[in-house]
């Protein structure tokens, strides 16, 4: 479930576009995540849904973790179709 932990810190990482922890040494890292059970800060403006898988995926407890199957299904409502730009010829010539 450690893989479970990660993952939620790559989500977080795409959603903030910020380097985790990025003031801390990796020593440092393990004792804050480790030891003292401090976590990321998730924005407030950040979409609730996705909040939530990261908060998830960040629980104490292992066991308490989603799969990444449930991760798949929470995330997937969540995923927008890509916009397309036109192509020239679909474009009107302005005349």
């Amino acid at each position: 479930k450690s893989d479970v932990y990660s993952f939620g810190v790559i989500l977080w990482e795409l959603a903030t576009m910020q380097q985790p922890w990025g003031n801390l040494n990796p020593a440092q890292v393990v004792a804050a995540v480790g030891f003292k059970n401090k976590r990321l800060e998730i924005p407030r403006d950040l979409n609730p849904n996705v909040a939530a898988i990261i908060e998830a995926c960040w629980a104490n407890e292992p066991w308490k973790r989603p799969s990444f199957a449930s991760i798949m299904d929470s995330l997937t409502p969540l995923i927008k179709a890509p916009v397309t730009q036109p192509s020239r010829a679909d474009m009107p010539l302005l005349t």
